[in-house]
């Protein structure tokens, strides 16, 4: 008995099998936490690859290939993006919904999703899986559809050199040194003899450019650009007008209709040409009624609208020299300058302000009233208010968009210059 006693003293004061006890009753729990820890990192990995999924399905919906199609059919393209993401991962999907708006200038894909993974230690506490979720948004702005409306000012202003060189070729080729290539069609009243050496026919055998022919040029690369700026088709469609080709009938004159086709345009611009005069000093010469022009031009434009496709914006482009000529007898901002009613001024606004309160935006190319000094009736009547001329174009025109050119400058960069700038101020709005 004292030998079974000694024993029993002899195990209870032996400390050396401790550890191996406290080790073993450890195991199971550090086993459980880093089991913990490797199921959930195999789930932030799998999350991340659903939040890929999500995020690419969504961006599918609001890209540029997806803005023509409808909302419904983005959001169809949208979720079969997300599927085939996380087949590719390998991973399924417990639910998910994307949803496609569109409003006017803005389309909104806003996605939520979940998903799980097959745990591998946490199972052994009743954890068979573990769930995860994500959510994702993106928008993008909607192409704004817009109409342009150029308005060219081909009176017989327009007949003046382009540059300081074809002024001085002009004015060397002429018994008057006159800078202007005037488009008579005959030699006098009677009508019997047609000219065949006026000052534009001058210009023509001298290979003179005129403010026409470069503001025809820019007109078409106009349409260049339009077509080369379109996001999607028939984003923009353009209508070019002129103010007569004859000032015997003067009157807005359409040279191309409202169309999507820019080529087209492009091909009716190339007959615009300065407007005639049936004889020199025809109607003492009043060939420019801006008034009537400008109101006509506001009558052919409709409501603007929204910038959607059914929608479009609308946009006036006038290009001009800014000097009226014309009969404005009682309504002349000038001194009258005859007994007939003629009035030279500079353009007045009133009908400017009308068509923009209506929504119609306006950009104005004021190609300057250069000076003819050596002109006796420049000096007398034109040059005492010249200066005037540039704030009276530049009030025409929406408040950003107004350009002025000079003789040696690019009538084409400034004119595809409002353009960029007019469509980049609709994507701003969006």
């Amino acid at each position: 008995m004292a030998n079974v006693n000694n024993l029993l003293s002899r195990f209870a004061a032996d400390r050396r099998g401790n550890i191996a006890v406290i080790f073993a009753l450890s195991l199971v729990p550090l086993l459980s936490f880093v089991g913990a820890a490797v199921d959930y990192s195999l789930a932030a990995r799998a999350r991340t690859k659903l939040i890929a999924a999500l995020d690419t399905a969504v961006l599918v919906a609001t890209a540029k290939s997806e803005i023509t199609k409808s909302a419904s059919a983005a959001q169809s393209d949208a979720l079969n993006t997300f599927a085939g993401q996380m087949s590719a991962f390998g991973l399924a999907t417990s639910s998910v919904t994307i949803t496609v708006t569109d409003s006017v200038t803005t389309r909104t894909a806003t996605g939520t999703a979940s998903s799980s993974v097959t745990t591998y230690f946490m199972g052994i506490l009743g954890y068979k899986t573990l769930e995860f979720s994500a959510s994702s948004g993106a928008a993008a702005s909607l192409p704004s559809y817009i109409d342009f409306y150029v308005l060219l000012d081909n009176s017989p202003s327009q007949g003046l050199g382009a540059t300081t060189a074809d002024m001085t070729a002009l004015q060397n080729a002429t018994s008057d040194s006159c800078a202007f290539a005037c488009h008579d069609i005959y030699t006098s009243s009677t009508k019997k003899t047609k000219q065949t050496n006026s000052y534009y026919a001058i210009a023509k055998n001298l290979g003179v450019k005129m403010r026409i022919d470069l503001v025809r040029d820019a007109t078409q690369s106009l349409t260049d650009t339009a077509t080369a700026s379109q996001l999607v088709s028939n984003q923009y469609r353009m209508a070019v007008y002129t103010m007569g080709s004859d000032c015997a009938s003067i009157g807005l004159t359409t040279i191309s209709a409202l169309t999507s086709s820019l080529s087209s345009v492009k091909t009716a611009v190339s007959a615009v040409d300065l407007m005639t005069i049936p004889y020199t000093n025809y109607n003492n010469d009043m060939c420019t009624d801006f008034d009537g022009i400008l109101s006509a031009m506001n009558g052919a434009i409709p409501t603007p609208g929204d910038g959607s496709s059914s929608s479009p914006q609308k946009w006036l482009f006038f290009v001009s020299d800014g000097v009226a000529d014309y009969y404005y007898p009682s309504s002349c901002s000038k001194t009258v300058i005859t007994s007939s009613g003629r009035c030279q001024e500079p353009l007045t606004t009133t009908i400017c302000d009308t068509i923009k309160a209506r929504g119609v935006k306006i950009a104005v190319l004021y190609t300057t009233y250069l000076a003819i000094t050596n002109n006796s009736w420049y000096n007398t009547y034109i040059a005492p208010w010249r200066s005037s001329i540039a704030t009276k174009m530049q009030a025409c025109a929406t408040s950003g968009y107004y350009y002025e050119v000079s003789s040696d400058s690019s009538i084409t960069d400034a004119l595809n210059a409002l353009f960029q700038k007019a469509i980049a101020a609709a994507h701003l709005t969006n």
